[in-house]
């Protein structure tokens, strides 16, 4: 009969146990219970260019001004992002994009052997050839400015830094490309006499030291038909 009630007391200590156990789960759950957000994450405001409410547009670079005063190096060393997906020698081989040697005047999707996006197909309509302005509206954003464009690439936000980029691959192989005349509107509060790029020379690159040849006479652009290197 002790034998009996021993058990018991085993029986029922352990379903105490159990007991006490399941309530202080329910309790703590009850205290420490958390409410999942709506939506996961963090809302951050990013306002539109353009976009009403005071938002100040942005306008492009003045290439007659920054061209001749970029810094190359520093645009050489940016360039170090791109040579993930793309080779800058003359003759380099296409690797996830195209070879960019020679890219500034170049046709749009005009490198020879490389298969582009239906999208960057299709976008030579609106920029038959990789002009200064096009080149730095694609840096910027290249998903928003060819929309189905296979470049993954998020762009890159700071002008000085795309300037100084697009100054360095002028080197490489686009060295005559001529540069714009300084622009007044895209200077504002800048007053120049007379009209706008009177008497002021294009400054083509000058391939062999590096620098803007601002003596040289302005050279005739690019055509919008030829490919540029390639």
């Amino acid at each position: 009969m002790s034998g009996n009630l021993e058990w018991n007391k085993i029986f029922g200590a352990g379903l105490a146990t159990v007991f006490t156990i399941l309530v202080v789960q329910q309790a703590s759950g009850f205290v420490y219970a958390t409410k999942a957000p709506e939506k996961m994450g963090y809302a951050v405001e990013i306002p539109e260019e353009g976009a009403g409410g005071g938002a100040e547009a942005v306008l492009p670079p003045d290439w007659g001004t920054l061209i001749p005063v970029a810094d190359l190096a520093a645009g050489e060393a940016a360039f170090a992002r791109c040579q993930a997906c793309h080779t800058v020698n003359a003759g380099g081989a296409n690797g996830i994009g195209p070879n960019l040697y020679g890219v500034v005047g170049r046709a749009v999707a005009g490198h020879a052997g490389f298969a582009y996006s239906d999208a960057m197909v299709a976008h030579q309509a609106e920029d038959p050839t990789w002009s200064l302005d096009a080149l730095d509206q694609f840096i910027t954003a290249p998903a928003r400015y060819v929309s189905g464009t296979n470049m993954s690439f998020a762009g890159l936000r700071d002008t000085e830094t795309r300037v100084n980029l697009i100054a360095w691959l002028m080197t490489q192989g686009s060295i005559g490309y001529a540069v714009p005349a300084p622009d007044p509107a895209r200077q504002p509060g800048l007053a120049i006499e007379g009209e706008a790029g009177e008497g002021v020379t294009a400054a083509p690159i000058d391939g062999a030291a590096g620098q803007p040849n601002i003596e040289s006479p302005a050279a005739p652009p690019a055509s919008d038909s030829a490919p540029v290197g390639g």
